[in-house]
């Protein structure tokens, strides 16, 4: 087994336990002050979280892939959304790594259409029966329509060149005319389908990261594949919700002059200027090294890059106010990729560096003044592969990994975002900066719906090693009540807490598990409440509590 399946990481899940914090404070903690003011309210909660995706679409109507959807819908229901790449590639629906197909487009013998919406119904069915929405990104080309289609499908691994995907399917079309009416028809399909209040939800793009290899044409063939798709899209439904590039990174002059084009350019497809444009899209990605033996993280690369593209939104007045969708945010790259640099996939570390990461995504566009809809998770399943396998994933083989509680636990908040002010914070400019290399961010993200004060912690750094356990005392302000008592629920990922990966450890790593292990895992995979003081007194309209969190732990309290 490689060495990056035994590296542990950890998050959170839901249910009841008998569970305590069993970490006691000692001489080896550090002190942190975590100050909630009631008072100082920040606007609504911003659920970015909410947008997910994969390359294999076919997983999705798959036993894991159904269980996993069902699970994300719950989160949030109806207002879940998810990416896939390959929605109308040339193929019988089989899936692979890094492939899918649904055959929704061939042509007869004399070269007319022929279209079969079989296989994509099949996939967009289980998301919206487990009350996900399609974010639905239209691609890539089909083989009869390719320019260059031979070779076509590619058959790759974790050891092949990652280049080695982009074949035939990456190429523009040979008739711009056809893409459009295969767009079209595709777009009155689902409205026919799925109904206009669902489809009036959901957002078309037009391909993946076309500043990169996933397109084999020009940016001004570009310009024209999109132009042409997004015609079709709003011929077959006027209200849809049209954007882009989803490109790779911000995108940098690719970006800037996509935008330039939508804005003031001559539309390929109707010889008019300008193209629609209700939503912005790129892409960032950290840049995590295995070295000396063990995993580092880089939050700073991230952030970086999305400081960068709201930069540039923020430079257009016309874009500036426009919903953005970070369209593919994780902390690095392919998710069916495997190595020892990404051996912080499986525990506790991804969940810490989620719960820290996306808190700063928010105050990144509070400080560019931008409109941050969505950081979009590109991790799902993979089905037919072995348990903690090392991909970048929210569940295997049908168990919930740590990282998918803290999606559970920012589901879990409402109302207004709330002011935190930490003494073990590091600042946001120096994250996106240095990333977090020195001391440990202590920190924490807090709301308040009128009822229940909500504040999830973290204690995260960049280094996947054992380090100090942060003892935290939290002071929470400007209550309504001057006198009485609070009631407190509290849920704890860290290595011992909604672990499944460390249970698996625990277990012998079985590839095998029977019946009773695997239902001990699914017990595992859950967010853990844990044993807490049932209530706390409010004295002088503030309320004051202690809590130790281990390194790369994640602790939510729900106060009423």
């Amino acid at each position: 087994m490689n060495k990056y399946v035994l590296l542990v990481s950890f998050v959170i899940a839901i249910i009841t336990s008998t569970g305590q914090n069993k970490i006691e404070k000692t001489k080896n903690d550090f002190d942190v002050n975590i100050k909630v003011d009631l008072k100082e309210k920040l606007g609504p909660v911003n659920h970015i979280w909410r947008f997910f995706g994969a390359d294999e679409p076919n997983y999705a109507y798959m036993k894991n892939g159904k269980k996993l959807l069902a699970d994300l819908g719950k989160l949030k229901k109806k207002e879940v959304f998810f990416r896939t790449h390959n929605l109308l590639n040339t193929g019988d629906g089989s899936a692979a790594l890094k492939w899918g197909s649904t055959n929704i487009y061939t042509e007869d013998k004399d070269g007319k259409p022929v279209y079969d919406f079989t296989i994509v119904d099949s996939i967009f069915d289980a998301y919206i029966w487990n009350g996900v929405l399609p974010y639905v990104e239209i691609g890539f080309m089909p083989e009869a329509m390719s320019v260059k289609p031979d070779p076509y499908r590619h058959h790759w691994d974790p050891t092949l060149p990652y280049d080695e995907i982009f074949t035939g399917w990456a190429y523009p079309p040979k008739d711009y005319n056809k893409w459009e009416e295969l767009v079209y028809q595709w777009a009155l399909h689902c409205v026919e389908r799925y109904g206009e209040a669902s489809v009036e939800k959901w957002y078309w793009q037009t391909w993946n990261e076309a500043n990169i290899p996933y397109w084999k044409g020009t940016p001004e063939e570009f310009y024209k594949l999109h132009d042409y798709a997004i015609h079709g899209v709003k011929r077959a439904f006027p209200s849809a919700k049209v954007g882009g590039p989803d490109s790779a990174g911000d995108g940098g002059n690719f970006t800037r002059n996509f935008i330039k084009h939508c804005l003031t350019g001559l539309n390929y497809a109707t010889g008019k200027t300008g193209t629609p444009m209700d939503f912005v899209s790129f892409h960032a990605k950290g840049e995590p090294t295995f070295k000396n033996g063990f995993v580092q993280m880089n939050m700073g690369w991230q952030l970086s890059t999305i400081e960068k593209g709201f930069k540039m939104i923020a430079d257009f007045p016309e874009t500036k106010s426009l919903p953005i969708v970070i369209g593919e945010s994780d902390p690095e790259g392919c998710a069916a990729c495997q190595g020892e640099q990404l051996g912080y996939r499986n525990g506790s570390m991804y969940s810490s560096y989620t719960a820290a990461s996306f808190v700063r995504k928010l105050d990144l566009a509070g400080k560019y003044g931008v409109n941050l809809e969505g950081a979009l998770t590109w991790a799902f399943e993979f089905e037919n592969q072995p348990f903690f396998a090392g991909f970048r994933a929210l569940s295997t083989n049908g168990i919930n990994k740590p990282v998918y509680n803290v999606f559970k636990m920012f589901s879990m908040m409402d109302g207004e975002r709330v002011a935190v002010n930490s003494d073990a914070e590091v600042k946001l400019d120096s994250i996106v900066k240095n990333s977090v290399r020195g001391k440990a961010d202590v920190s924490a993200y807090a709301s308040f719906d009128g009822e229940r004060v909500y504040i999830m912690a973290w204690n995260y750094h960049d280094d996947d090693l054992e380090g100090q356990a942060a003892s935290i005392h939290f002071k929470i302000e400007n209550l309504s009540f001057k006198t009485g008592k609070a009631n407190v629920s509290c849920y704890l990922v860290d290595k011992q807490h909604s672990n499944s990966y460390t249970k698996w450890l625990s277990m012998g790593s079985p590839q095998n598990p029977n019946e009773q292990e695997y239902k001990q895992l699914e017990d595992a995979a859950l967010l853990e409440q844990i044993k807490f003081s049932p209530t706390i007194p409010i004295k002088n309209n503030t309320l004051d509590f202690d809590f130790v969190l281990e390194r790369q732990g994640v602790v939510m309290f729900v106060l009423q």
